[in-house]
């Protein structure tokens, strides 16, 4: 919870994206 108090969450809606990206490939190369 700490990381939305220092500012980053830019950062964890960056790390959001990231994963739903990998879930989609991952969904796309099967």
């Amino acid at each position: 919870m700490g990381y939305y108090g220092t500012g980053g969450s830019g950062f964890a809606l960056i790390v959001v994206l990231f994963i739903l990206l990998v879930i989609v490939g991952a969904a796309f190369v099967k």
